[in-house]
């Protein structure tokens, strides 16, 4: 069985009288990617913040790495190994592609003052930037202006900003959305190679990258879970079909 590296348990958010997640239970596991779909207002993007810690759940458990962080700030839990992305790019356009990774790999570093000041310590930034760098592909456009590269080129930097905090677990919102498709095309390439040693948790509308990047497939609607399992099965699920997928699916 693939190592858990992250669990919730029934994981509720409220604001007010509203269930924005309602009693929701997920497990993310190494080498495998897990995708959360829904039709929009179904709580996913909520889900997502209480997973990274930006948002507290009202009640409910959350374990990262086999500890208990539930109600954790987002920078303790980013320290424990997840990284995320999120639904609008988050980038410094001004900087270069190398700059972007750099900075993040920089901002990952324990008393990076001290640090910094050691030989040692400047190398060994570097490369994790470096790793992040060619990981994501961006090799070639290592000393491009951020602003000036193209929408996938920036999807695809801001994820290698996330892998320069080398973490375990990947939360990624949305990283296809405004895609054409050769850049779709790059980003499942780079989703499926992510796969390897990481755990994935995937929130997407294009269902073809779902059904062939998923590993676990889990449908929202209305804050509650629907349906979890084997992506054909869930696919196949009536109820899934009459609530999302459509009769068609």
């Amino acid at each position: 069985m693939a190592e858990v590296l992250l669990q919730a348990h029934e994981l509720t958010k409220r604001f007010g009288g509203l269930a924005a997640v309602d009693r929701v239970s997920l497990t993310l596991q190494r080498d495998r990617l897990h995708a959360v779909i829904g039709p929009n207002g179904a709580g996913k993007s909520t889900l997502t913040n209480l997973l990274s810690g930006d948002l507290p759940p009202t009640s409910g458990r959350l374990v990262l790495a086999g500890r208990d962080v539930t109600g954790a700030p987002p920078e303790a839990i980013a320290r424990l190994g997840l990284g995320r992305s999120y639904q609008k790019t988050n980038i410094f356009l001004p900087f270069t592609v190398w700059e972007n990774i750099r900075l993040a790999a920089q901002a990952r570093t324990p008393c990076a003052a001290r640090w910094l000041a050691r030989a040692d310590g400047i190398a060994a930034i570097n490369r994790r930037a470096e790793r992040a760098l060619e990981l994501a592909g961006l090799t070639a456009r290592a000393h491009r202006i951020a602003g000036t590269i193209s929408h996938g080129e920036q999807r695809q930097l801001e994820i290698a900003m996330t892998l320069a905090t080398e973490p375990q677990v990947l939360l990624l919102d949305e990283p296809l959305a405004g895609m054409g498709t050769a850049e779709a095309e790059r980003m499942i390439e780079l989703l499926q190679t992510l796969k390897r040693g990481h755990a994935l948790m995937l929130v997407e509308h294009d269902m073809d990258a779902v059904f062939a990047l998923a590993d676990t497939l889990t449908v929202m609607v209305n804050g509650q879970v629907i349906a979890s399992g084997e992506p054909a099965a869930v696919r196949a699920d009536a109820g899934v079909q009459a609530a999302y997928l459509g009769e068609d699916a």
